[in-house]
């Protein structure tokens, strides 16, 4: 397996159950409301830095998750997806990104058949029973909770691209 997080370059990433622990809440006026890790963010946005490629493929909408995406340096944030297979294929070609080197973290069913073309399948600890099954990679965290932040350090580590000073220079 190691081998395999090795050649990633591209992490692609659900929001609602990833990025997020899934739970959302219903404001007065409609508008649903997420909570992120802190952690996944410093991860999202040094791949960014580091040269990874980093898109977000969610089948829900929020302005401001999106917002908080695109102040991390994500530039491919892809909000309202029906068929993720389809995007990740066109989001392949149009980058000249091989499937092979795709590392896409999922938690549910919609995420399935976008996970089961790329390299690596990752997902969450508490991902639904059939996403553990296609899973390369089940993180320790569960989503929201840090899972995006363990499987960038961990491919980053792997291909020496965490290193302290950055971390210090980052404060």
């Amino acid at each position: 397996m190691l081998a395999t997080l090795q050649k990633v370059t591209c992490f692609i990433f659900d929001v609602d159950g990833v990025l997020t622990n899934g739970e959302v809440i219903v404001m007065p006026n409609g508008v649903l409301t997420r909570k992120m890790n802190i952690k996944d963010g410093y991860a999202l946005q040094l791949a960014v830095k580091k040269g990874y490629k980093v898109w977000v493929i969610s089948g829900g909408n929020s302005d401001e998750v999106q917002e908080r995406l695109h102040h991390l340096g994500i530039t491919e944030v892809h909000m309202k997806v029906k068929d993720k297979r389809a995007l990740v294929h066109e989001l392949s070609v149009l980058h000249e990104v091989p499937l092979g080197e795709m590392l896409f973290m999922g938690d549910d069913m919609p995420d399935y058949e976008a996970m089961s073309i790329v390299g690596v399948a990752a997902c969450p600890k508490d991902a639904a029973v059939d996403i553990k099954s296609i899973s390369t990679y089940i993180a320790v965290a569960n989503g929201g909770a840090g899972c995006a932040r363990e499987i960038i350090e961990k491919v980053l580590k792997l291909n020496d691209h965490w290193d302290v000073e950055d971390h210090i220079q980052a404060r």
